[in-house]
């Protein structure tokens, strides 16, 4: 990023958050200060590392159009080789963020205003970034200027447009020319809306409790939505929606929406997978002569020392060979060759990012499960291509399949690049039998259970506007396969050593009549972006006998579910819309102001 000495460092991010937690157009809550991350405008590329990883970028031009040429790491600023200099040009990589809400409140003499005023000044500390403030710099009621503080009421709607909460046409019940001064008292010691109250000191408009702006009175008193994006700085043509007063950090406030793919072997031609694993570094050839000169620089360096027993002109004939052959790579489906590997399991596939080994079936467990794929090592790559507000992406589509309406954008123009993160760790893959499968699907009581749930999940989705129709039911196997997934995680969390958000799923679930189906499978795996991803403590937990006893626990776990009564009495389809119910499982077989800038985190 280019000097400037409007440009703070104000905290910090690990990689992971940036996809999950603190993504573009999320608030990022520090200790002294709220900053929206920003969009990719205002990203430096050239502090980016490329990610190779084809299938997923495939996906990610069909979300989001073939402009997009490649997945990008975040900016990341260089490790430093002594003392650290806050004055350095390195000291200013990072994520661009701005304030927001641009609403703040004196703590002492209450005054509520927007940073746009002038009220109020930024304070840094090169030294300490988290100290990063604004004050107010001529508050009568204090001899220094007193740090203030973010509002922390917004409003936002479904269409994934966040904005500052419309003080001003709230407390005039409208709009209103009064150039009045806003106070913001609190009466009571708990918080809640009902005992804070906002009023003018212009004029004489009755004081308002903030109780108002939220619940069916709140649909009345508040305006219509602006459709403004403040992460691009932009606002939709128009919106539909009603705002929806919201807290800060609130937990329905952001969503990433992200898609993944595992790097796994797609060439029988061995050294057709070794360009495809290097592909960021060759990708970049042009020509036979542009390539050995870049062997031999790389070489020289003790890097790609697996290509010397190739000559040149073979590897440049698998470089086109792959050029010619990318366009034709499906977009559609990131899961089915990941099954297909996995199903095959042929151990002579392996390579540095991807290695596996079959195993038998769990003692006892025979007649369920196909087989067990112990998956020794893993790379996950992760993009951010979106993210949604108040819906959360699960509401929609497992897949994915999210309506525009309801997608914020990641930049304000079509995106050139995407932010991914990569990931390296191990796994377990149990493939459940499919004969038994289809005939533990014919049974009655299984094919009722499956009626009541999609009738309850239509009911679910209409008390969110959302058009069932446009919403699949994911299946009776999928629904079995995930219980289990969550029950023998929270088995394997005990015993392998993980913590239990290391562990994740991926579920291979079709139907037979379905595309590329049927698939029956689940990979319990750690992607976790830490030294905790490979402690290898999962795969051992594989074998056969000892997977069996796991399993028998994770199942009687499961008996004495921890939401008792009400997974175990209520129905999904009765009472308030829920989904939740008896769980699925085998044993049913038996800084800078907003104006000119942002800062970077």
């Amino acid at each position: 990023m280019t000097a400037s000495p409007y440009r703070h460092r104000v905290g910090e991010l690990r990689p992971s958050q940036i996809l999950f937690t603190y993504g573009i157009g999320a608030i990022a809550d520090l200790p002294n200060l709220s900053t929206m991350v920003m969009g990719l405008e205002g990203w430096d590329k050239t502090r980016t590392l490329e990610l190779n990883e084809e299938r997923l970028l495939a996906a990610v031009r069909q979300e989001l159009g073939s402009q997009v040429k490649d997945l990008r790491s975040p900016p990341m600023p260089p490790d430093p080789d002594g003392s650290f200099d806050p004055f350095d040009e390195a000291a200013r990589i990072g994520i661009p963020v701005s304030p927001f809400p641009t609403w703040m409140v004196c703590p002492r003499c209450r005054l509520l205003a927007p940073l746009q005023s002038k009220l109020f000044e930024l304070k840094t500390n090169p030294y300490r970034p988290t100290e990063a403030r604004y004050v107010h710099k001529n508050c009568p009621k204090a001899k220094k200027p007193p740090a203030v503080i973010p509002s922390r009421f917004l409003v936002a709607c479904e269409h994934g447009h966040l904005d500052d909460f419309p003080w001003h046409y709230f407390v005039h019940r409208g709009p209103s020319d009064c150039q009045g001064s806003l106070r913001f008292e609190e009466y009571g010691v708990t918080g809640a809306a009902t005992d804070i109250m906002v009023r003018c000191d212009g004029c004489e408009a009755k004081a308002r409790r903030l109780s108002e702006a939220f619940g069916e009175s709140g649909k009345q008193t508040m305006p219509r939505c602006r459709g403004r994006h403040p992460h691009i700085r932009s606002f939709d043509e128009e919106c539909s929606q009603q705002m929806r007063g919201m807290l800060l950090g609130a937990s329905n406030g952001w969503f990433g929406i992200t898609l993944s793919a595992l790097s796994i072997p797609i060439a029988s031609n061995k050294l057709t997978q070794l360009v495809q694993d290097n592909w960021v570094i060759l990708g970049k050839a042009t020509s036979l002569e542009t390539l050995q000169v870049l062997l031999s620089a790389l070489q020289a360096t003790g890097q790609l020392q697996e290509f010397a027993k190739y000559s040149a002109e073979d590897i440049w004939g698998t470089i086109e060979a792959i050029q010619q052959g990318q366009e034709e790579t499906d977009a559609q489906d990131l899961k089915t060759p990941e099954w297909e590997v996995f199903s095959l399991s042929v151990a002579t596939q392996n390579t540095t990012e991807f290695q596996l080994r079959p195993a038998a079936p769990p003692v006892g467990y025979e007649t369920y499960f196909d087989k067990i794929v112990l998956v020794e090592r893993l790379r996950e790559v992760r993009a951010l291509v979106g993210f949604t507000r108040i819906q959360s992406p699960g509401d929609f589509d497992d897949t994915g399949n999210i309506p525009s309406e309801f997608r914020a954008p990641i930049s304000r123009n079509d995106p050139l690049w995407v932010p991914a993160t990569e990931v390296k760790g191990e796994g377990i893959f149990l493939q459940f039998e499919e004969n038994y499968l289809q005939s533990w699907e014919k049974q009655p009581q299984v094919f009722e259970r499956g009626q009541r749930t999609r009738e309850a999940q239509k009911q679910w989705l209409r008390t969110r506007n959302l058009d069932p129709a446009k919403i699949p039911f994911p299946g009776m196997r999928y629904m079995l396969m995930h219980s289990f997934a969550h029950a023998l995680m929270r088995q394997l969390a005990i015993e392998c050593g993980y913590n239990a958000a290391s562990l994740r799923e991926r579920i291979y679930s079709k139907r037979p009549e379905d595309d590329n189906g049927p698939q029956a499978g689940v990979l319990i795996y750690t992607a976790a972006p830490d030294s905790e991803g490979t402690l290898g403590g999962l795969v051992s937990l594989g074998e056969p006998k000892t997977l069996g006893y796991h399993i028998t626990q994770a199942l009687a776990g499961m008996r004495l579910c921890a939401s008792d009564p009400l997974c175990a009495e209520h129905k999904p389809h009765q009472g308030t819309p829920s989904l939740i119910g008896q769980p699925v499982m085998p044993a049913y077989l038996v800084l800078k102001p907003p104006v000119n800038g942002e800062t970077s985190i």
